[in-house]
């Protein structure tokens, strides 16, 4: 892992182009192996068109990413020694099918018939030791301004009571933000009753202290599309010469892939009758489920999807923003942290099957996802996808290249 103070950025910026481009990752715990799928057909359809070396990093802006987004984002972003990912798409779904059985322990024996509510009521459900080792062992000392591109990750500060964004944006002009990225993903995944809150402070360059008490990212925004749009719009705001000549409402020039991690029916779930008779208890527990941050997760996914609809329709650019996402998923698949080796065996047959499903839209009206008039699959969207981003870059190397040949223009 790279582990200079030196920036590992080396994209063209949007001035030199005619798109600001934005990957957005939704949290969902284990079912972040549907993220992986996804992923990695996209960068596999930029290898077909660009080369066998590019990565999703080269052809982004900003990758954003929630909980196990955030963790897949830094994934897609951290620099190797060459400066170049040190991960490619294609590692992320492997990595959760080691790995998310030992960040997720499952009871066995005798154990697994115990009841789990006396262990919720005492303490997390998991101690995130082996998560935090691992991301220190993978992330090492890498900072927020050595990603490759931008990357933007949500946490919550629970002793402010405030959300705490971790944009490459911000840090380069708020040192106590440039921390590990190791630290980042432990906080913006450490979900309320799953895994403790991460603590940790950061001395930065000009000698200050700063402490952080940090919660999942998902108590912020479970899915982080408009944090990420929003951490553009301040830059352009700022007039900051990388934007270019882009307007602060010029979100017609933005081109999003947002990609969920699926949920539940949602007329499935849970019932008004039912939890009539809850209290603070059944609220926190039912049936192995933990209703309070399943309503706080979906509200704040289904939210953000509605507004962004809503934003790219009124501009007339709904041909450049793809949400990618199932809301049928049932039973063990709906768990978050149920990491048993057949469960995740059927998330990335659920991945599979999401990028044969038509692309759906949300009907801005009732909130349902509806399929598109054209028949279209999620593949062969990310395709058309592809094929602009490809040309995005291209078009920035040109014009790079003329402007260092011919700096008067």
């Amino acid at each position: 892992m790279a582990n200079d103070s030196s920036s590992c950025k080396t994209n063209k910026p949007p001035s030199c182009g005619s798109l600001v481009t934005i990957l957005s990752l939704d949290g969902g715990g284990i079912r972040g192996t549907i993220s992986g799928v996804i992923l990695a057909c996209l960068e596999k359809q930029l290898q077909e068109l660009d080369g066998e070396d590019v990565r999703l990093a080269d052809y982004f802006d900003v990758v954003a990413g929630t909980s196990t987004g955030g963790l897949i984002t830094a994934m897609l972003t951290v620099p190797d020694a060459t400066g170049r990912p040190h991960f490619a798409a294609k590692d992320i779904v492997p990595f959760y099918l080691e790995h998310a059985p030992k960040i997720f322990p499952q009871p066995e024996g005798l154990f697994a018939l115990l009841p789990k509510l006396p262990k919720l009521l005492s303490g997390p459900k998991y101690d995130g030791k082996y998560l935090q080792t691992l991301l220190s062992s993978l992330l090492g000392e890498t900072k927020l301004h050595q990603t490759i591109t931008n990357v933007v990750i949500p946490t919550f500060d629970m002793k402010k009571l405030q959300p705490t964004i971790f944009s490459s944006y911000q840090a380069s002009v708020d040192p106590s933000l440039d921390v590990k990225l190791s630290d980042i993903c432990i906080g913006t995944s450490a979900a309320p009753t799953f895994f403790p809150p991460h603590y940790f402070s950061n001395k930065d360059s000009q000698g200050k202290t700063s402490e952080f008490h940090l919660v999942d990212g998902g108590v912020t925004a479970s899915n982080p599309t408009l944090v990420a749009m929003t951490a553009v719009t301040k830059q352009i705001v700022k007039s900051n010469p990388d934007m270019g000549k882009l307007k602060p409402l010029g979100y017609d020039k933005f081109l999003v892939i947002s990609v969920g991690t699926g949920s539940t029916r949602k007329e499935e779930k849970y019932s008004a009758k039912k939890a009539a008779k809850w209290g603070i208890i059944s609220w926190l527990y039912d049936d192995g489920s933990t209703p309070i941050i399943d309503i706080t997760m979906e509200s704040s996914r289904d939210m953000i999807h509605f507004h962004s609809s809503v934003l790219f329709k009124a501009l007339q650019s709904e041909d450049k923003y793809l949400r990618i996402d199932d809301d049928t998923l049932d039973g063990d698949t709906g768990s978050t942290d149920l990491a048993t080796k057949s469960n995740l065996e059927n998330l990335v047959k659920i991945g599979e099957k999401v990028l044969k499903n038509r692309v759906v839209h949300m009907n801005i009206d009732t909130g349902a996802y509806e399929p598109i008039p054209e028949n279209v699959s999620n593949e062969e969207e990310l395709k058309r996808f592809a094929k602009i981003l490809s040309e995005e870059r291209k078009l920035r190397r040109m014009s790079s290249d003329t402007m260092t040949k011919d700096p008067s223009n």
